[in-house]
């Protein structure tokens, strides 16, 4: 089975061309902790987060993170959060985090209520 990508809808730029998607709370509680590395165009889809937040505990790389609402419209992204000391307490009506590379969503424009595509 093909992973989803995810594409910014008013550019037509793409985000990650994989994503891994974890299933289980375990695999969500976990993300992408522990791992050395998140090659340039993959990331991770946290569906659902649990209170819109995340900690990069046991990260050992920074990443972008872009805060989704249930219909998969951007709420906020964070830039570059630092391995071990970043952290996002809490983005208000967010259901789901797309973790990526840091630096992929330097030349997106993102913008509030931008629409990204997840298929």
């Amino acid at each position: 089975m093909a992973r989803p990508r995810a594409v910014h809808e008013r550019t037509g730029k793409v985000l990650a061309e994989e994503l891994e998607v974890p299933r289980t709370i375990f695999g969500r509680g976990i993300g992408l902790m522990f791992r050395r590395e998140l090659e340039p165009g993959r990331g991770m889809w946290i569906n659902p987060c649990e209170g819109g937040s995340i900690t990069m505990v046991f990260m050992r790389f920074a990443i972008d993170a872009v805060f989704l609402d249930r219909n998969e419209r951007v709420k906020k992204v964070y830039t570059r959060l630092p391995p071990w000391w970043g952290v996002v307490w809490f983005v208000w009506g967010a259901q789901s985090v797309l973790e990526l590379p840091a630096g992929s969503t330097a030349d997106m424009d993102l913008q509030a209520g931008d629409q990204i595509r997840i298929a």
